[in-house]
């Protein structure tokens, strides 16, 4: 709900790019032996397109090949031959703004369909899906539920992991739907509030900014641009521990994420947070600083 879901009848014309060479969308195929396919194993990064320059792409590339790293994929391209690569994206689809890139790492083809990662031997597949996109963040502020699916430990699967396997959170997002909320909440193991199911949360209490630890969700790039915005315009900000009795007694709420940006939450658990007559002061405020760090 907070990523663009609207259809863009362009994007039905797009090149994908899959390990140097452009295919149409509707040809744009890979093996049913591709180990993402198969069981989740891979890496990817979402990166937007603003005025012909693509935002914090060396954040967004530290992260992927610091994921790659981590799940021992070899990843046999310089970072000057991913960004040709999406340069050339860009290129061949005619895209000069409001875009989204999204690059993927699997580790590879397998001869065999097991877990096994010694079972691919082909290399690495790299792929680049980029469609037009604007950027989308609910005007009219979305509707949270929180859900009884919680957030990993870093033992189990590390949740600050950008994997291809998101299971944990397309459950969350069904219990919510089901719900209907638009996006879930979702609590850490300890039971504190965390993150949604694609988007990194927020309150407001006070005139202070609260987000989780960081501990256990995505450290998204618009949540660290977020937390620096607060820091340089002298509005406290904290990183901390906190329950859902926090939550409920908020005076605003918003999340981020690359297409959404800051987008308001007006209603958690069906208790509204916020006054459409008071509006979101602190929100507006940030919203409006990120707005203009994007368009510098």
């Amino acid at each position: 709900m907070t990523n663009n879901n609207i259809i863009d009848e362009r994007n039905s014309d797009i090149q994908i790019y899959i390990n140097g060479s452009f295919y149409p969308r509707n040809d744009a195929k890979i093996s049913v032996f591709d180990s993402g396919f198969l069981l989740g194993d891979g890496i990817w990064e979402g990166i937007r397109l603003v005025k012909n320059e693509w935002l914090f792409i060396d954040e967004h590339l530290d992260r992927l090949s610091e994921g790659c790293s981590a799940i021992d994929i070899t990843l046999d391209l310089s970072r000057d031959e991913i960004k040709e690569a999406i340069l050339e994206t860009q290129k061949i689809n005619n895209m000069t703004d409001s875009a989204h890139a999204r690059v993927m790492i699997t580790r590879g083809d397998k001869i065999k369909p097991f877990q096994q990662p010694s079972l691919s031997t082909s290399g690495i597949n790299f792929i680049i899906i980029m469609e037009h996109s604007f950027e989308s963040p609910n005007l009219n502020g979305i509707k949270l539920v929180t859900v009884p699916q919680v957030r990993g430990l870093p033992m189990s699967q590390d949740p600050k992991l950008n994997s291809h396997s998101k299971l944990n959170c397309i459950i969350a997002c069904i219990q919510a739907n089901k719900a209907g909320g638009d996006e879930a909440l979702m609590l850490d193991p300890y039971g504190f509030v965390n993150t949604t199911n694609s988007c990194n949360f927020f309150i407001v209490k006070n005139n202070e900014v609260w987000t989780s630890t960081g501990d256990y969700c995505m450290n998204g790039i618009t949540r660290k641009k977020v937390i620096e915005l607060c820091n340089k315009h002298k509005i406290p900000i904290y990183e901390k521990n906190f329950s859902l009795v926090d939550v409920y007694s908020a005076h605003e709420a918003f999340i981020t994420g690359t297409l959404g940006s800051l987008t308001q939450v007006t209603s958690i658990d069906d208790r509204s947070i916020g006054s459409s007559d008071e509006g979101w002061p602190i929100t507006s405020k940030l919203r409006q600083a990120y707005k203009k760090l994007i368009n510098a």
